[in-house]
């Protein structure tokens, strides 16, 4: 009897111990994320950290709370080759970029929503003087409360407790942490989320090669049956922020698509309701006196499909070249009626583009 009492005493003390090493080792990890802290979930970053920042979903929360920026660039994968020091060498901003690939208004609504929270270190410290938002038309139709991606909802609340799917992460331990400390390189902030596209993947060749066309739709959609849903986005996820900060400039620009878009358009019988989408947002856009509003589609370099690795995603010299345009004006629209001009240029080089010609030839 004393020999089993004394191996039970044995038992409960191992296992007091290993529970209080576990509980020790967890501590640990916990401390050294909140320290490091790869998401900036409760602060800035550490000086000299080589912080790796490739998830947009989980990093750009944080990034919004505490990074140090007066000017942010907000949309989907279209406003991801942009190089942040090209606003601050053209315009003198310190701007963060914020894109979620395929957002849809409610993923831009989300992290607006921190973007201008004044209780976060982010606009303690600075206003928010420019915002360069991307006016995607295709996704406006989307439902008000529909995300493109489920969001961690932990890293996006203020409530602590949950934090523990961030402290106690796996992968936020292994990835975002020991592998920048042993490779000691970590990513350029004014070039992250860049595409994986190189040069030499810009180029007609290559965009037919890897194009799907979809398939023709017989019925047309009515002009105004995309309308509705669009100016109800507008009205929840967009045009409050407008309103609710007017010292802030929102620079809302329809980004660059090739010629490619519009033969998708065609293909889905959509083009007249998408054209009095593009006239209808403008037209509310242009309502605010902080809004400049920018179309870039009808231009020859930004249809060219030289210029483009699919039908819709373009090379960084022409996320370059918008920069430019809000700093000089150039393609800036400034009426409706000047919006209905260039909607009609872009009509006309619609009509006058060979699409036999381009589908003639076998890219192999």
């Amino acid at each position: 009897m004393l020999q089993d009492k004394n191996s039970i005493g044995r038992y409960r003390r191992f296992f007091i111990v290993f529970i209080a090493v576990m509980v020790a080792v967890l501590v640990a990890i916990a401390a050294l994320v909140v320290y490091v802290d790869p998401f900036f979930h409760y602060h800035e970053p550490l000086q000299g950290f080589p912080y790796i920042i490739d998830n947009q979903l989980s990093q750009n929360p944080g990034m919004a709370q505490n990074m140090d920026y007066n000017s942010c660039i907000i949309g989907s994968s279209m406003t991801v080759n942009f190089d942040t020091d090209d606003f601050k060498d053209m315009m003198g901003l310190d701007t963060l970029k914020l894109s979620y690939s395929g957002a849809y208004p409610k993923d831009d609504f989300n992290i607006l929503s921190i973007v201008f929270d004044k209780t976060t270190k982010a606009r303690i410290n600075r206003p928010m003087d420019a915002v360069f938002f991307a006016m995607d038309i295709p996704v406006m139709t989307a439902d008000t409360e529909e995300t493109k991606y489920p969001r961690p909802e932990y890293l996006y609340d203020k409530n602590l407790i949950n934090d523990v799917n961030y402290v106690l992460n796996k992968d936020v331990l292994m990835q975002y942490i020991l592998r920048p400390m042993i490779q000691k390189k970590g990513s350029d902030l004014s070039e992250i989320y860049f595409s994986w596209w190189t040069p030499e993947y810009y180029n007609i060749q290559w965009v037919m090669h890897t194009y799907e066309e979809p398939g023709k739709v017989e019925k047309e959609t009515e002009r105004d049956a995309l309308l509705a849903q669009t100016g109800v986005n507008l009205d929840i996820n967009i045009l409050p922020f407008v309103r609710e900060n007017p010292g802030t400039e929102f620079y809302f620009f329809f980004p660059p698509y090739s010629i490619l878009y519009w033969h998708n358009v065609m293909q889905e019988n959509t083009l007249e309701a998408t054209f009095a989408q593009y006239q209808y947002v403008a037209e509310r856009l242009l309502e605010y006196d902080n809004v400049h509003l920018f179309y870039f589609q009808n231009l020859p370099e930004t249809i060219d499909l030289n210029n483009y690795a699919d039908y819709s995603h373009y090379k960084p010299e022409i996320n370059r070249f918008m920069v430019e345009c809000f700093k000089n004006g150039r393609c800036e629209i400034h009426t409706p009626e000047q919006m209905r001009d260039e909607l009609l240029k872009m009509r006309g080089i619609i009509d006058e583009f060979d699409y036999d010609g381009l589908f003639s030839v076998d890219w192999g």
